[in-house]
């Protein structure tokens, strides 16, 4: 593994570069220079799994030929009774499910945009646990003429000092979060256009990144306080912690017995009560978007949640066994793994879950995350799996030239999706 870089040593531009490689990458558990481990995995020799002589085993016991629960097996005809059955069992593995309870949302800010309010809010997932969110609230919004809503669902990014903040523009946010937006998001604050697009858009904090960042006792008062004067440098050293500590908490995760991917999903879903709770928000029209980790979260809120009526999964899509030889290392970690899912079902099969509800998949043919031919055999499959439940327009697949990033021409075909079926 190639040595990290002493932070210390990394001007701004250096800085940048390195979170640029680690970009929207929805894994860096494996090394803080994801970067350079990028740069090595290209010049390794094709032929050469990243397992070496372990791939042959492991390989054969993935699954040859469909996943035993894919809707595409000839035994399911009826997708109402397919879905009912393999969502059960998709739960069950999550191995999380907290009791219910009622979102009992407070209020901490409300700001004017302008054309829309910003408010800062927390809710209720579990008895126990509040989350932080965003809500931005078009002005036209209101009980008596309630808005469509959105779920915008932030990425992983390598990039864990802040989350729900990579998505809308606060006053005096700290400049790193201009160019990362520039590389990742067309340079544009998602939420804050969605907003101005008549929708109410909440975007929580993920489970441990923004204020659900892990915190040790001793760490030093700018990680605690996060002021817009921090330097690359103090970003940078956070950021790598964080990422090295990744393991050891999903470790500590599946050691108490749940799944990090259960924590999340389970959050996502209880976002949707709380905007079903607003009066200013219509029930029946909720859409959901994200890139990177925030498709994993995409795909899986709306195949788990039938209240979702339409989503957009950016740059996460993909079949899992084209992944194995050389894609795993940075693609896999602990936020994703649930285990045992992949003996029953690919990641397409999955995402299929959404069915007969529209869902709009947009991947890059230049995203180093991923095998190419595995993007088009998930495409393949979500098409077929919705032609088989006689939707083949409700799912729409689409490569772009492009690396991994939700650029301004996706964007504008994820803006009229949405407006069409949300």
């Amino acid at each position: 593994m190639p040595e990290p870089t002493s932070p210390a040593r990394l001007d701004r531009r250096r800085f940048l570069q390195a979170t640029a490689a680690i970009g929207a990458l929805p894994s860096l558990a494996s090394a803080p220079a994801a970067g350079a481990a990028h740069t090595a995995q290209a010049a390794a020799p094709a032929s050469t799994p990243d397992v070496g002589s372990l791939f042959p085993f492991i390989r054969s016991q993935a699954v040859a030929g469909e996943f035993p629960l894919s809707f595409l097996q000839s035994r399911f005809t009826d997708v109402r009774a397919w879905r009912r059955d393999t969502l059960a069992k998709v739960l069950d593995l999550l191995h999380y499910a907290p009791a219910p309870c009622p979102p009992a949302a407070e209020k901490h800010e409300s700001v004017d945009c302008g054309d829309y309010v910003r408010e800062r809010i927390t809710f209720s997932t579990t008895p126990d646990i509040r989350v932080p969110a965003y809500v931005l609230v078009p002005k036209g919004a209101s009980a008596s003429k309630p808005a469509p809503a959105i779920v915008a669902l932030h990425d992983h990014g390598g990039f864990y000092l802040w989350g729900k903040e990579k998505l809308v523009p606060v006053q005096g946010e700290h400049a790193i979060f201009r160019e990362f937006r520039e590389r990742y998001y067309g340079g544009r604050a998602i939420a804050e256009d969605l907003a101005r697009r008549g929708y109410v858009v909440i975007v929580i904090d993920m489970f441990y990144w923004g204020d659900r960042r892990m915190l040790l006792d001793d760490d030093p008062a700018d990680w605690r306080e996060r002021p817009s004067t921090m330097t690359p440098e103090r970003i940078q050293a956070f950021n790598t912690r964080a990422s090295q500590n990744e393991q050891l908490v999903g470790r500590t995760i599946f050691s108490a017995g749940f799944t990090w991917p259960g924590v999340m999903f389970w959050d996502d879903i209880r976002t949707v009560d709380y905007l079903r709770s607003r009066p200013d928000v219509h029930p029946e029209r909720i859409g959901c978007v994200g890139l990177s980790v925030g498709a994993v979260r995409a795909a899986h809120l709306a195949a788990l949640d039938d209240r979702v009526k339409a989503g957009v999964v950016v740059c996460w899509m993909t079949s899992f066994p084209k992944q194995l030889r050389k894609h795993v290392k940075n693609t896999i970690g602990h936020t994703k793994v649930v285990p045992g899912l992949h003996r029953l079902l690919d990641y397409p099969d999955v995402a299929s879950l959404a069915m007969p509800r529209p869902m709009l998949f947009m991947s890059g043919s230049r995203d180093a995350l991923f095998d190419v031919e595995g993007i088009k055999a998930s495409f393949t499959k979500l098409e077929a799996c919705y032609a088989k439940a006689g939707v083949p327009d409700r799912c729409r697949t689409q490569m772009y030239d492009s690396p991994h990033q939700f650029n301004a021409e996706m964007q504008a075909q994820a803006w009229e999706w949405l407006g069409r079926h949300v």
